[in-house]
């Protein structure tokens, strides 16, 4: 069997089981609410550099709101969400917010035309055993077994919220300004 046949048959049972998994948790319907867990721990430290070459990480997102989506360019509930992602990261980046992507199960030069084909403005990183780790604590088994899969940061950097499955530029929106808010010092 040639290699290129052997990768397309490895694709393929990649996003079925991916799909299988998403569809597990969401009782068949890519865009439910998934279960949401209310976390307001210290986000993970972590670095990373965008596929434009860019450091991107805890050090240069201190002080800002931002969502960690881990995806794939062959997932369908992920390409349903990242139009509303690129028109709310346009709409909310001057308020101190940012989506960071990181790209599941892809190769570079993919990820690479895929952000240019859907106009993605905001970071994009591949995914490494570190981004893994970091952020799989937050998840059952320490594992991200499903895509997409989202961690909400709030501006003061704690993970308030680990989301499981697509959501809606609604959803979004109401996830962002909640994130965006300054907590209220008690004296």
């Amino acid at each position: 069997m040639n290699t290129r046949l052997k990768s397309g048959i490895s694709k393929f049972f990649n996003t079925a089981l991916f799909c299988l998994l998403l569809l597990a948790g969401t009782d068949g319907d890519a865009f439910a609410v998934a279960p949401v867990a209310a976390l307001n721990t210290p986000a993970p430290a972590f670095s990373a550099v965008t596929l434009d070459g860019k450091a991107i990480g805890s050090a240069q997102l201190a002080g800002k709101a931002y969502i960690v989506n881990f995806f794939a360019s062959w997932c369908p509930p992920c390409r349903a969400e990242i139009p509303d992602m690129v028109a709310l990261q346009n709409q909310y980046s001057r308020n101190g917010f940012t989506f960071i992507g990181i790209a599941v199960n892809e190769t570079a030069p993919t990820i690479k035309s895929f952000i240019t084909g859907n106009r993605i403005s905001y970071p994009v990183v591949m995914s490494d055993d570190q981004l893994l780790g970091s952020f799989g604590r937050f998840v059952p088994d320490g594992q991200i077994k499903a895509i997409p899969t989202s961690f909400v940061v709030n501006a003061s950097g704690r993970v308030t919220q680990v989301i499981t499955g697509g959501k809606s530029k609604a959803e979004f929106e109401k996830i962002i300004l909640a994130a965006l808010k300054k907590p209220v010092k008690v004296k």
